[in-house]
C-alpha cells in the first residue's frame, strides 16, 4: 500500500482545511486508516482514525472540530479540519493498518504517507 497525502497549507486561526490521503492497492477497504501529526520538537501524535467498518476515533484535542471519513470507491481517506488553532500547526501524516485494533498508536500502522504541512497563523 502506498499513501499520498495532500491538502495542507497556510490558514488563519478559525479557518478550515481538508486533507486527503489517496491509497494504492485493491484492499484499501480492509485497512484502518489514521491521521497523525508531528510538530517541531515533538513526538508524533494521534489525531483521528477510521476503522474498516467506518467507526471513528478522535484525539480529545480535535474532537468536535475535525472529521475523518473514507471513500472506499476512491481509495481515499479525508480529514476535514474546522476551527483550526495555531496549536494544530504540524506535519500531518496518514497511515494504514491492516487489522489495527488500538488505532491510537503508531505501532498499529503498517504504511505511512509522506506528510503534508499544515500551518495555522494567529
Amino acid at each position: 500500500v502506498q499513501l499520498q497525502a495532500s491538502g495542507g497549507g497556510l490558514v488563519q486561526a478559525g479557518g478550515s482545511l481538508r486533507l486527503s490521503c489517496a491509497a494504492s492497492g485493491r484492499t484499501f477497504s480492509t485497512y484502518a486508516m489514521g491521521w497523525f501529526r508531528q510538530a517541531p520538537g515533538k513526538e508524533r501524535e494521534f489525531v483521528a482514525a477510521i476503522s474498516w467498518s467506518s467507526s471513528t476515533y478522535y484525539a480529545d484535542s480535535v474532537k468536535g472540530r475535525f472529521t475523518i471519513s473514507r471513500d472506499n470507491a476512491k481509495n481515499t481517506v479525508y480529514l476535514q479540519m474546522n476551527g483550526l488553532k495555531p496549536e494544530d500547526t504540524a506535519v500531518y501524516y496518514c497511515a494504514a493498518g491492516y487489522g489495527a485494533i488500538v488505532v491510537r498508536t503508531t505501532s498499529e500502522y503498517d504504511y505511512w504517507g509522506q506528510g503534508t504541512q499544515v500551518t495555522v497563523s494567529s
